[in-house]
């Protein structure tokens, strides 16, 4: 089946140099005439479905160059042998599937871009009365492990991200006065590898995003949004639940009997902290504010410490008959409430 060739800018009603202004302007008027929700009359869907894909294309900065470089000549450069010259213009996206309902000649320009070329997917009710949209890119999902120390104090990771990017020698068009371009072989496309800087905040907690804006996939100043998908590492000794640090902390039979002041380690440095007289293995001491800082308003939660008497691996005689004396001296059962 023969298919043919749309003029986007007709559908929108605007001149081939039309602004973005201009663009969103005469699609917000037609979308909201022919929305299907809004409209009667069996044609809307359709209408509307089309006006849609004229706005996906012309909105998109890479997509428009591209339709512009085509034309009414677009058959010539994509029934060409895929890979060869003039081969189509695959990009390897793996961004989110868009929802808007493409044309067969939108699919046959663009190719993957179809799917995975716009960043929000389709287009919604509520974008036609004022909610903005960013055309252009594909969002980029990427995993990052760092360290309870970092997520503690916040940092700044660097990454490095291979993505398809426009080629440098034909913008992305696919050829050159013409003819395919002997750089991406007609592809338009080329992987290429971009630094990334990334601040991650402090508090952050595993299985949470950060988003940077402008450094996901696509052209400068058109690309999508970079999803950074954090997990914070295991500690050796310390226990994060929620925003509270718990910590185990060894102490010797005599410390726990008589008391003592400890120097306890935090995420904030060592501090100070008393054991009291005759604490037993097991009781918990609270340190407020030392635990994570919360992510949103500021504050920290606490850090819980747990002591646990340790006894020596090997007792010597001396030790022993000061155990045998202090035993003698004790007549109290702390077993006894079993029977």
């Amino acid at each position: 089946m023969a298919i043919d060739f749309k003029d986007y800018y007709r559908i929108l009603g605007v001149d081939r140099k039309a602004d973005d202004k201009t663009i969103k302007s005469a699609y917000r008027r037609l979308a909201r005439k022919h929305h299907p929700d809004v409209a009667k009359g069996k044609d809307s869907g359709e209408r509307f479905k089309e006006i849609s894909e004229a706005y996906e294309v012309l909105s998109d900065p890479e997509k428009r160059q591209r339709y512009d470089s085509l034309g009414p000549d677009w058959q010539r450069y994509t029934q060409a042998p895929p890979g060869g010259p003039g081969g189509g213009f695959r990009v390897d996206y793996r961004g989110e599937p868009g929802g808007a309902d493409f044309s067969d000649f939108f699919r046959t320009i663009f190719g993957d871009m179809g799917a995975h070329g716009s960043r929000g997917g389709g287009i919604r009710f509520e974008d036609l009365f004022g909610r903005s949209q960013r055309g252009g890119g594909a969002d980029v999902q990427a995993d990052a492990e760092i360290s309870l120390e970092e997520a503690f104090h916040g940092t700044r990771k660097t990454f490095a991200l291979d993505l398809d990017e426009p080629c440098a020698s034909c913008q992305g068009a696919g050829h050159i006065k013409g003819q395919p371009c002997a750089t991406c072989g007609g592809g338009g496309w080329q992987r290429a590898r971009r630094q990334v800087e990334v601040r991650i905040p402090a508090g952050v907690k595993s299985g949470q995003r950060v988003r940077v804006s402008g450094e996901g996939a696509g052209a400068a100043g058109a690309r999508g949004d970079l999803y950074l998908t954090v997990t914070v590492a295991a500690h050796p000794f310390y226990e994060r639940k929620g925003d509270d640090v718990h910590l185990p902390l060894p102490i010797t039979a005599p410390e726990a009997a008589l008391g003592t002041a400890l120097e306890v380690p935090t995420l904030r440095g060592k501090v100070s902290m008393k054991v009291p007289p005759a604490t037993s293995s097991g009781r918990t001491f609270r340190l407020r504010g030392y635990g994570m800082p919360h992510l949103k308003g500021g504050g920290a939660g606490d850090q819980l410490v747990t002591v646990k008497i340790v006894m020596p691996s090997d007792v010597t005689p001396e030790e022993r008959d000061l155990y045998e004396k202090l035993k003698a001296q004790r007549s109290d059962n702390p077993r006894a409430y079993l029977g």
